[in-house]
């Protein structure tokens, strides 16, 4: 079964619409990895100030695979011009959370609405 990974941001609300807006930008960046399933950014609505970056993976290796290939290209500025795809010198934007966690869960059970 697939691997989920979610990484807990916490996000300033100042903030919020800055990271919305860098990953919009960066639409399409992890559709084409391979092994890569899903994607969702989910905002909070309330009791929190932590955004969470849902990713479905074909196993672990897919994800250390992304993780280490345009992942880390994307956050180091190279390979398509780093954060928000600017491309260019100069300085980086500063990240628009001020805090992150990755959790990492294995799907023992899933379900799917029926078809009918």
């Amino acid at each position: 079964m697939s691997i989920v990974k979610i990484n807990a941001l916490t996000v300033p609300a100042e903030q919020r619409e800055v990271l919305e807006k860098r990953f919009a930008s960066r639409a399409g960046s992890v559709e084409n990895s391979d092994g890569f399933e899903w994607f969702e950014l989910l905002r909070p609505m309330e009791g929190t100030d932590q955004y969470l970056v849902y990713t479905r993976w074909r196993d672990e290796a897919a994800f250390q695979a992304w993780m280490e290939g345009p992942m880390k290209a994307a956050h180091q500025g190279t390979a398509g011009g780093g954060e928000g795809g600017q491309g260019g010198g100069g300085e980086r934007p500063k990240p628009a959370a001020s805090a992150s966690t990755l959790w990492s869960f294995e799907v023992v059970q899933q379900a799917a609405p029926k078809q009918g």
